[in-house]
């Protein structure tokens, strides 16, 4: 079963419903968790105002802040029925939300984040990163991030693995994966399958070394990939006729069975990139996510230490 007894859930203030929201009251309901649905809102002009002392223009932030925790607080009880479940409504005034959302994180403790997300333009992404990727890459917990996908019952839910590796990072988080997978199966009474991509024969090879043959090695990958993964997953209990290994970029690969599936979740490892390579490469948990039409819950190594943190 989930073990997430407090949950943070974003909410968006652009819209009344709360696909975010709608997640956490059913893993809630199921777990009894706790949620807190967290706004963080901020307006440059109010630090703008130049005629006003420092105590007046916290009065008027705080005016806004009441304000829209009240708007919260009116949300919270026409979108949740179940008056068991306990729901606290937070708003602070921040000017960067993933950092609001990563310090309250880490303050009040809580084991998930969820917030709903949707489609990133390629350009505006690697220009002005979007909230959703700095929690991939910073936040200490895990991160579900939630489209319009349904989560019925007995769904499928996919874990993507990367079984061919002797990382013993790499092979750590596949445990990870795996086991966050199988929780979830549980609580929702749901399937898990594996996924794991390789790579095909690089061209030049085959171009610069004529007695190269491509086709047996090729197989040979492929053999040694399935071998990997009929070792993992019986370790966990996961029957072959569930599992995937498939030629080909994770980011091409994952999304393709996941569609074939019709998987309500998609559970992928991701590490935290900083400078040059999270604007450029970013990694595959982010070029995976706009090419998904369901929920990705995004886990970190054991051990993860958000940059927040060290601040």
């Amino acid at each position: 079963m989930i073990n997430y007894k407090k949950l943070l859930v974003v909410i968006d203030p652009t819209t009344e419903q709360q696909k975010a929201l709608k997640r956490a009251v059913l893993i809630a309901g199921k777990t009894g968790a706790s949620i807190t649905a967290f706004l963080s809102i901020y307006d440059f002009s109010y630090e703008m105002t130049t005629m006003l002392s420092v105590d007046e223009r916290e009065t008027m932030r705080q005016a806004v802040v009441d304000d829209r925790t009240e708007w919260l607080t009116e949300l919270l009880s026409e979108q949740i029925d179940d008056p068991s479940l306990a729901v606290d409504a937070k708003v602070v005034w921040h000017n960067r939300p993933f950092e609001s959302i990563i310090y309250e994180t880490i303050e009040q403790q809580y084991d998930l984040i969820i917030k709903g997300t949707h489609e990133h333009s390629g350009l505006k992404s690697v220009i002005f990163t979007p909230t959703d990727w700095h929690l991939m890459r910073k936040a200490p917990v895990p991160v579900l991030l939630v489209k319009e996908h349904d989560w019925p019952e007995q769904g499928q839910i996919l874990a993507a693995v990367n079984v061919g590796s002797v990382d013993t990072e790499h092979a750590s988080l596949n445990q990870k994966v795996t086991h966050t997978a199988l929780d979830f199966a549980r609580t929702l009474n749901g399937q898990v399958n594996l996924v794991n991509s390789y790579p095909g024969t690089p061209v030049n090879i085959a171009i610069e070394i004529p007695e190269f043959d491509p086709a047996s090695f090729n197989q040979s990958v492929k053999n040694h990939h399935i071998d990997a993964m009929k070792t993992f997953a019986s370790t966990h209990g996961i029957d072959m006729t569930h599992c995937y290994v498939r030629e080909g970029l994770p980011e091409d690969v994952i999304p393709t069975v996941a569609e074939k599936l019709d998987a309500e979740l998609v559970v992928i490892g991701t590490v935290g990139r900083h400078g040059i390579s999270a604007a450029l490469i970013g990694n595959t948990a982010e070029h995976v996510i706009d090419m998904l039409d369901c929920d990705v819950l995004t886990v970190k190594p054991d051990g993860f230490v958000s940059p927040l943190q060290q601040k």
